[in-house]
């Protein structure tokens, strides 16, 4: 009989482990469950994590069982129905049938459910997507400062006195102090031993001895055990942390062709886009511009909520950006995403213009320009020039969202992993 011992130490954080290690096993399952779940609710509702469901057929452990053939015994606890001889009917269930094929008194388990933190949710969300043109450039502006312990130093507070350091100091001061003082003692009692035994007696010479002896005990006994001097005390100091930054300009047309339900597919390409760069700057500033024949910057309310009329021209919210980006984000400090929203309206002798716009002054500072067209209609101007920009600009990316269960699916293909 063959006998398997787990002698595997459990820890104090063994749960954890055991998550993470469940977490990496059913990591197809998991991610599987995720996207549906993307699908199905709103994205403004990631901080709250994700309850995942998981087919009871999907998590069976593998488990030792002995090969066919032989003659074994075995104890079965509980048997008062059987005799040994007997044959058990195997259970219908067990051999996949389905629930009305089953016998009414086998139990079936349930779906296993667990919930995922907010982290685990978005670690597993956004694993195989990357920013393409990923940069951290040279930073200026300093989030916070950060505590580091520094050394020691011969003054502070109680609080802060460094305990070992001190006695080390004391025990090298008295060291350096008292070793010669020690060493001529010792001599001294050596001389005394020697006077003593020594023939004709010499007492004078003893006693003076015997005071030498005395004062240097004195003089030993009047070092104290730790000084002032020996205190030393903990050091820190606070160094800035510097923290890489982008901005992510949000720009969309609210002109009368752009309904809610229109605005309510960008807002969600939005949020996923902030959270994506929020894992990989520690800074995200969000600029929000609207137009329709004016562009005007707005908070994030009025961005998605305001009811305009009247026509669109796409340029006024790019020279907009190109002179807010000029003003307050130099690109040499700043990585600059841009996601433009549009149902694909403009004035056909705008859409030139717009592309004009884009090569020259835009896209030389710009990390990446992601534009959807939010429609079902025919593409139109707009689209075809932005096509020839696509073709000839890596950092420029188009995609087509024509319902909200499009928005995962087109965000992964923007930021789905590069083949290098």
């Amino acid at each position: 009989m063959a006998h398997f011992i787990d002698r595997r130490l459990n820890g104090r954080n063994k749960s954890t482990v055991n998550r993470q290690r469940f977490l990496r096993r059913h990591k197809r399952q998991i991610k599987d469950s995720i996207t549906d779940a993307v699908n199905k609710r709103s994205i403004t509702d990631v901080d709250s994590g994700e309850s995942i469901i998981i087919p009871s057929n999907d998590i069976l452990e593998p488990t030792f069982q002995q090969g066919k053939g032989g003659q074994r015994d075995a104890v079965l606890p509980g048997n008062d129905q059987f005799i040994p001889g007997d044959r058990i009917e195997r259970s219908r269930y067990s051999d996949g049938l389905s629930d009305d094929q089953a016998s009414p008194d086998n139990d079936r388990q349930d779906d296993f459910i667990f919930q995922i933190s907010k982290e685990e949710y978005l670690d597993l969300l956004f694993e195989d997507l990357e920013l393409p043109n990923l940069q951290k450039k040279q930073i200026t502006k300093l989030v916070k400062y950060k505590t580091y312990r520094s050394g020691f130093k011969a003054t502070g507070v109680p609080a802060n006195i460094a305990i070992v350091r001190s006695l080390q100091n004391s025990l090298t001061r008295r060291t350096a102090m008292l070793a010669g003082k020690r060493r001529k003692i010792r001599e001294l009692e050596a001389e005394l031993e020697v006077l003593k035994n020594k023939k004709p007696e010499q007492p004078l010479e003893e006693i003076r001895v015997r005071e030498e002896i005395y004062l240097l005990n004195e003089k030993i006994a009047a070092v104290p055990f730790i000084d002032t001097f020996d205190l030393r005390f903990k050091n820190y100091e606070k160094r800035p942390q510097p923290s890489s930054q982008a901005v992510m300009f949000c720009l969309m047309d609210v002109s009368g062709s752009m309904d809610q339900a229109t605005k309510d597919i960008a807002k969600r390409f939005y949020i996923l886009l902030y959270l994506f760069l929020m894992r990989s700057y520690k800074n995200v500033d969000v600029v929000f511009i609207r137009h329709h024949t004016q562009a005007k910057e707005v908070d994030e309310h009025e961005f998605f909520y305001s009811l305009e009329t009247g026509g669109t021209i796409v340029s006024s919210a790019l020279r907009l950006m190109d002179e807010i980006t000029k003003a307050r984000y130099p690109e040499n400090e700043w990585n600059i995403y841009a996601a433009q929203a549009s149902d694909g309206d403009n004035w056909a002798d705008d859409s030139p213009s717009c592309r004009e716009i884009l090569e020259c002054r835009l896209l030389p500072a710009t990390q990446y320009y992601f534009y959807i067209e939010i429609t079902r209609r025919a593409h139109q101007t707009l689209w075809r020039e932005y096509e020839y920009v696509n073709d000839n600009h890596e950092n420029f990316t188009m995609q087509n969202i024509q319902a909200p269960d499009d928005i995962f699916p087109v965000f992964r293909e923007l930021f789905k992993k590069q083949i290098r």
